[in-house]
């Protein structure tokens, strides 16, 4: 039996805050697995030995994973962290931190689960005190995510006009609560709708990209295959093709990603350019 991933949604109370929950298993038996993290515009609470909260990634994160491993995470959304931890989000861009450190002896709840369910329950628990502890997310960062999700803005440069800011100001506004500028936060929310079609596709026993990669950049709102291209390489490291190899070989049996990509492929179908 091979490496599994299941992701399933969090509960009522963090849906404003959590994308999803997951839970990663290597078995004993099983082969080392390579696993590839990509930029999502967001953090994650990541629990293996210690309980950790990583940044907001600006490229790829490469590990192996060693038989017998299992990790437990929560993805945030976009502009959660920074109210979670109470310091501005630019300053956990490409950070691991040791929860602990931030949260004290509530992390260590988590590291004593008596396994990866109890894990997930105990992790969201944590969050949950942290969400009744805060001010919540402001509500023009949370429009302005809303609106840079795939299919949605066309054209970044007109967003901050429509919510009432200067250029300048938005800029600072989603540093300091994203940590990402809005033009990379857009980049990577259009790469997370191409990854949904992809996820979308192999879910219903098809061949990625099956009608070519330039008909599947088109559907996913890219200028065109070059645009996919460059992207692909700067978020992924590697080339549309090696990316979709992959994770066709990964993700086709053992992994449950729904919850993160069914309603961003709607999102794409109902405002890109193309179809799912």
């Amino acid at each position: 039996m091979g490496q599994t991933y299941r992701e399933r949604p969090p509960i009522p109370a963090l849906a404003g805050f959590v994308s999803s929950t997951w839970v990663q298993d290597v078995p004993p038996e099983a082969d080392p697995y390579v696993h590839r993290s990509i930029p999502t515009g967001g953090a994650e609470i990541v629990c293996r030995s210690s309980l950790s909260i990583v940044g907001p990634s600006t490229g790829p994160r490469v590990e192996t994973l060693a038989p017998g491993t299992t990790v437990v995470g929560l993805r945030l959304r976009p502009g959660v962290a920074g109210v979670l931890l109470g310091v501005p989000a630019s300053e956990l861009v490409d950070v691991t931190v040791d929860a602990a450190a931030v949260w004290g002896s509530a992390a260590t709840r988590v590291a004593d689960a008596a396994g990866p369910e109890d894990a997930v329950a105990a992790v969201q628990a944590v969050v949950r005190e942290r969400v009744a502890a805060s001010a919540g997310v402001d509500p023009v960062v949370a429009e302005a995510v809303r609106r840079l999700m795939p299919g949605r803005t066309p054209d970044v440069r007109s967003l901050w006009s429509s919510l009432g800011l200067a250029e300048r100001s938005f800029r600072r506004l989603c540093r300091s609560a994203i940590g990402l500028g809005p033009k990379t936060l857009h980049r990577m929310l259009r790469f997370q709708g191409f990854l949904a079609l992809v996820q979308y596709a192999l879910a219903r026993g098809r061949t990625p990209g099956e009608e070519g990669l330039a008909r599947l950049a088109a559907d996913a709102g890219y200028a065109d295959q070059a645009h996919l291209t460059r992207e692909c390489v700067r978020l992924t490291g590697v080339t549309p093709r090696a990316f979709l190899r992959d994770v066709t070989r990964s993700c086709g049996h053992g992994h449950d990603h729904e919850v993160s990509f069914a309603p961003l492929a709607v999102l794409v179908k109902n405002g890109g350019p193309g179809r799912p």
